[in-house]
């Protein structure tokens, strides 16, 4: 496996170091506490950041007042910790502040060890807790785009769909077939890594939630289920009709155009026009002609799902895409 420093551990490595030195400078007790708190603040998104740190703010004031009423009104006693615990762990998780547990345990250990709570003693804890968290939260302000990557994934999948397709071609015109399938499971993967990508650049905006590219990888995913459906159906014509020749072309040329724009209806179309042609000629002679034709229209009606998933999509906004749209169209 490639060793490689990401973004996220430089952030928390400055980070760190930063917050440390701060409490330091600002003479807390404990201060390398603070430090703790912005390794557990820095999440990768700027949503899941901002959550974990209003988690662990909450539950490190909440551990403060329970560490006050539980010491102060019972005993500084190893004993009392453990009652503490039983009581604030699960107030903790009522107020969803579950992911504080752990760092408002270590408030609640400074203040057991320093033996009494004081005003002092609680401004320390508050400071750590400020800058800490404070720390966290500018180091997570700037997250690097995803857009490059996102474009990556989308024409990677684009050219996996392109050599499926060429494969089907390739089948209905000589029914034969070298192909090792690898691009199935490619796909798949794929897909499902750039879902997670695009679901994690909405996790990096406070005003946006949805993302154009999360709905295209989804219709992508919904339009390769249809793909892997009619690869059975493709395999089982055994015998060349002239239909199997004019899918063929139709779906070489759909191969040509698959891109993140919306041209569905046009393909549409001429798919309404091809069978309309089929309705129009003769019937079939032979049992082994009639199989074949029947497999064929079955893989048209899906074709026609293929490209009504598509149609429902509005299109992404890619600069070169268009242009290259806007020439053909020209």
């Amino acid at each position: 496996m490639k060793y490689r420093i990401g973004y996220r551990t430089i952030k928390t490595a400055v980070g760190t170091s930063i917050s440390i030195m701060i409490a330091q400078m600002l003479q807390l007790d404990n201060f390398v506490s603070a430090g703790i708190l912005t390794i557990l603040c820095i999440k990768v998104t700027k949503k899941k950041s901002l959550r974990a740190s209003w988690d662990r703010f909450f539950a490190c004031l909440m551990a403060m007042a329970f560490s006050s009423l539980f010491f102060e009104g019972i005993a500084y006693h190893p004993l009392v910790i453990g009652l503490l615990l039983l009581f604030f762990i699960p107030a903790a998780v009522m107020v969803k502040a579950s992911d504080g547990i752990v760092t408002s345990s270590v408030i609640i250990l400074h203040i057991y060890s320093a033996g009494e709570v004081s005003r002092e003693l609680l401004l320390n804890e508050l400071g750590i807790i400020i800058v800490g968290i404070g720390v966290a939260l500018i180091a997570n302000l700037y997250m690097p785009s995803l857009e490059s990557k996102l474009k990556e994934y989308r024409l990677e999948i684009e050219e996996n769909f392109k050599i499926i397709f060429d494969e089907i071609v390739k089948y209905l015109r000589t029914h034969e077939s070298s192909w090792d399938g690898r691009e199935i499971t490619e796909t798949m993967e794929l897909i499902d890594e750039a879902k997670a990508l695009a679901f994690r650049d909405v996790e990096n905006h406070f005003r946006r939630n949805e993302n154009l590219y999360y709905h295209y990888f989804k219709m992508r995913e919904k339009q390769f289920e249809i793909i892997e459906r009619v690869l059975p159906i493709v395999t089982s014509i055994a015998l060349p009709v002239e239909q199997g020749e004019m899918i063929a072309d139709f779906i070489e040329e759909l191969s040509e155009h698959i891109h993140p724009g919306n041209t569905a209806i046009q393909f549409l179309e001429k798919l309404y026009r091809m069978r309309v042609s089929f309705e129009n000629m003769e019937l079939p002679k032979t049992r082994e002609e009639f199989e074949a034709r029947a497999a064929l229209l079955h893989f048209v009606k899906e074709m026609e799902q293929y490209l009504i998933i598509k149609s429902s999509f509005k299109g992404l906004k890619d600069r070169e895409m268009n242009q290259s749209l806007n020439a053909e169209a020209n």
